[in-house]
């Protein structure tokens, strides 16, 4: 008898652990990079006229922290069957950076993503928590540098709420077809440009449910060798409580495989208006970009961004900026050692801006500062990365 009930509790624990799982993964990514005509600050604007004040600098040889082809991080990911197709979910992803052990994304211990859900293969996925906007996992299959840390301009393309607070999302996948919604009751993003938000961006506020809120939706569609996605984004930004501006995205991508070549290219719309209705930005962005793998260990990168600023004005009160329009190459050559482990070399030219020009007046997100007297910046890494 006493055999019989421990085969069954046996049995059970087995059957249970079936029934779900927890995994832990991550990426750690070091480079050694070098950049030149780095200002030692961020510039200053002039709050009446709109003028950009460059600091002065030189050329910085650095331990990237950051990462290079990823950002370094640690995941939790569970799933727990419940029977009937449906499956409870959770990701809890921290970023770091490796060169001192801090946590990214304002210290935030899970800041990279931390959500909660439920999946059903016949009536898609709904999640909440923090979370990418629809736009960014849509275009993330045309991304020639797969979203890299390193000179890929993703703020510009995105805007700094990609991955957002306080979201509610939901995806379904039908055979090749993807179609994805995302509600954000306030993206925590602190600021737009270098305007503070009202609460830190947090939303949710008493009476005024859209303050700093953000939502958006598209569609992709991935078979054979032949790519595209269209999507949409939306953010309103409140400066003070009520007072909510716009800042709008809309764009395309495609892509084409044959042999052991990619091609991809986009096109994003972007608008930003203040709460009077101002536009403060209206910009045309493009890339293009192409991925080849010369032996099954050794990969070739190589991708070209531009942003056509058609306004750009850091006020109301402020007349147009009539800024040279940035652009940017990239290149990166990887070189599998293993499914893991691989080293590369990624080197980037900007010109009319620093280096994935979010910097340049659109939103000073990412550090790479031009200095006194420059108006184009170069920058080359080597670096290895580790998955598990």
């Amino acid at each position: 008898m006493k055999r019989s009930i421990l085969a069954s509790a046996v049995l059970i624990a087995a059957s249970a652990h079936a029934q779900s799982s927890v995994t832990l993964y991550g990426v750690v990514d070091v480079p050694i990079e070098y950049v030149n005509h780095m200002a030692r600050g961020a510039p200053t604007v002039n709050p009446t006229t709109g003028a950009i004040t460059q600091q002065p600098g030189g050329s910085r040889v650095a331990l990237s922290g950051g990462g290079g082809l990823s950002g370094s991080r640690w995941g939790l990911r569970g799933v727990e069957d419940l029977g009937g197709g449906l499956q409870a979910l959770f990701v809890l992803e921290s970023g770091f950076t490796l060169d001192d052990g801090k946590s990214s994304q304002g210290g935030r211990l899970f800041g990279r993503q931390a959500y909660l859900g439920l999946q059903d293969a016949r009536f898609g996925k709904l999640t909440f928590g923090r979370q990418y906007t629809t736009m960014f996992d849509l275009f993330a299959n045309f991304s020639p540098t797969g979203y890299a840390t390193l000179y890929e301009p993703v703020v510009a393309q995105l805007g700094t709420n990609f991955r957002s607070d306080n979201t509610a999302k939901y995806s379904a996948k039908l055979g090749d077809v993807t179609a994805e919604a995302h509600w954000s009751f306030g993206t925590g993003v602190g600021a737009i440009g270098t305007t503070p938000l009202a609460g830190g961006g947090a939303g949710e506020t008493p009476g005024n449910f859209r303050d700093n809120a953000g939502y958006g939706a598209g569609v992709a569609y991935n078979g054979g060798p032949f790519g595209m996605a269209i999507a949409y984004d939306q953010w309103n930004p409140a400066v003070t409580v009520g007072n909510q501006g716009t800042a709008r995205k809309a764009g395309a991508a495609a892509s084409y495989a044959f042999g052991p070549a990619k091609l991809m290219a986009g096109y994003r719309w972007g608008q930003t208006k203040d709460a009077a209705g101002n536009t403060l930005l209206r910009d045309d962005y493009y890339w293009i970009g192409a991925n080849y793998q010369v032996t099954p260990a050794l990969g070739l990168t190589a991708a070209y961004y531009y942003d056509n600023l058609k306004t750009l004005r850091l006020s109301a009160a402020q007349a147009n900026t009539n800024l040279p329009n940035p652009w940017q190459a990239s290149f990166i050559a990887d070189y599998n050692f293993s499914k893991r482990t691989d080293v590369y070399l990624t080197v980037a030219y900007s010109k009319n801006s620093g280096l994935n020009f979010d910097t340049s007046a659109i939103s000073f997100a990412n550090g790479y500062f031009l200095s006194q007297g420059n108006s184009n910046q170069f920058g080359a890494a080597l670096g290895i990365r580790h998955k598990f």
